[in-house]
């Protein structure tokens, strides 16, 4: 979407959020009144102190990379139990089918699709991958896995790609429909430009599957139930796990049910010779650069990840008071976090016991791109002070961190270092070509230096 259409779709939803939250701010007694309201102005952020990554919760150092494993857990600890919730458990068996294989994209390309089940008679839930890889590969190539939007027909003209058949909350029919076929291909498109021909061209391969069969994108209403007509945020991939607990304020959520499904694009990379799947990359932009972030802390084997405009909830610093915030992100997406996050809402800058930047440097010793743009509701400087703070996460293990730089001005690559780096741009939402290149140019070193190797 355009800048114009994001800002009035996030107009009309927080209009919602703001009549939901006046009556909160008579509940009592709050560091900031209008808590709920995103703050745009710099000289308004209140204090705040970060975590240091390299401080056990006891209080101890981390001093060796060993020390640093054990951080690291109790890191995503924290964020099971405070944000995204448990970890869903590991699938009984993965079953992939290849049901169509071709040639694409001019001639430059193979196209495979498959079907992916999560027990062994094939029954329940399934998930369809479309893989693209390059025909004429001399080596392996290295996978970029995520998850997208609307069908994976929307990202290639090619009419063999299959229409899936689901409810799609982000399509106005919230339906496929014919008519978005190959609908990413379009450069002047402001919400997502996928240019296949030069990602295969430079030795990457592709392994995508729809978020939305994961498990529906459906906000509950404000009392918890479902909006009429809408499927339960907690279906799809929620099927195959034990009924979620009421009394438990850390259930599985759906940012980390995307998150596990991105696991298993990488069970499928695994099973191809034509992948490269030891330097996996874990991508995404808006609510999937989110979940490509915890996939990638949750998943070792991915060796890269580039989470691109994550907003709230991502990348920036949640302590920080600017843009979105906690209070916006548990009325207008309560499905994404666990109601154990709520409590930090009213004045996360003293509540809050820990902070992104302990996310981003779960990533630590791998690859880690964090990609902004000038929208303030993302808070992009936010995002620069997360990666900074993160930076000794990387040091410690012997790992170049965060260039040493100032917060960077737009297409600068001052701050991108070899490991850890931080860039942003102008124009929309969404990934640009410049974004492409920028992941590219980032994970080439890869190709360079297989990991494992």
């Amino acid at each position: 979407m355009n800048e114009n259409r994001f800002s009035s779709g996030i107009a009309r939803r927080w209009r919602a959020a703001l009549l939901l939250s006046a009556g909160c701010v008579l509940c009592g007694a709050a560091a900031r009144e209008d808590y709920w309201k995103p703050n745009y102005d710099e000289s308004k952020v209140a204090p705040y102190a970060l975590e240091d990554p390299l401080t056990f919760l006891d209080g101890t150092k981390v001093k060796s990379p060993a020390d640093w494993a054990r951080r690291r857990k109790e890191i995503m600890g924290i964020f099971a139990k405070e944000m995204f919730g448990q970890e869903p458990p590991a699938p009984e068996t993965v079953v992939a089918e290849k049901i169509d294989e071709g040639v694409t994209l001019a001639g430059f390309g193979i196209r495979r699709q498959y079907r992916m089940w999560f027990k062994a008679d094939k029954s329940g839930p399934a998930i369809d991958w479309l893989v693209l890889l390059p025909r004429y590969a001399k080596r392996p190539a290295l996978p970029i896995i995520f998850l997208n939007y609307g069908g994976n027909y929307e990202l290639i003209r090619d009419k063999e790609v299959a229409m899936p058949d689901m409810w799609i909350a982000l399509r106005p029919a919230k339906k496929p429909v014919e008519q978005l076929r190959g609908r990413y291909e379009n450069m002047n498109s402001m919400e997502f430009v996928f240019p296949a021909h030069m990602i295969l061209a430079r030795g990457y391969a592709v392994v995508t599957a729809c978020y939305a069969q994961v498990s529906p994108d459906v906000s509950p209403n404000a009392d918890g139930s479902i909006p009429k007509g809408s499927p339960s945020p907690w279906s799809g991939v929620f099927d195959l796990w034990p009924a979620r607990d009421p009394k438990r304020d850390n259930n599985t959520t759906s940012i980390g049910a995307w998150a596990w499904a991105l696991s298993r694009g990488l069970d499928l990379a695994e099973k191809l010779p034509e992948i490269d799947s030891r330097n996996a990359i874990a991508a995404g932009y808006s609510r999937l650069g989110k979940t490509a972030l915890l996939a990638a802390a949750r998943d070792e084997r991915f060796a890269a990840c580039v989470p691109n405009q994550t907003g709230g909830g991502g990348c920036p610093l949640a302590k920080r008071d600017y843009g979105e915030n906690v209070a916006t992100q548990m009325r207008m997406f309560r499905h994404w976090y666990c109601p154990a996050y709520k409590k930090y809402e009213r004045d996360p800058a003293t509540l809050l016991t820990f902070d992104q930047h302990l996310l981003l440097a779960a990533i630590a010793p791998r690859k880690l791109f964090v990609q902004g743009f000038d929208s303030k509701w993302f808070d992009t400087k936010g995002e620069y002070l997360a990666c900074k703070a993160a930076s000794p996460a990387w040091t410690l293990n012997g790992k170049s961190g965060l260039p040493e730089k100032p917060y960077p001005d737009d297409y600068s690559t001052d701050c991108v270092g070899e490991n850890l780096a931080y860039a942003r741009r102008t124009e929309g939402h969404g990934y640009s070509a410049h974004d492409w290149t920028w992941l590219m140019n980032f994970c080439d070193t890869l190709l360079e230096k297989p990991r494992g190797m």
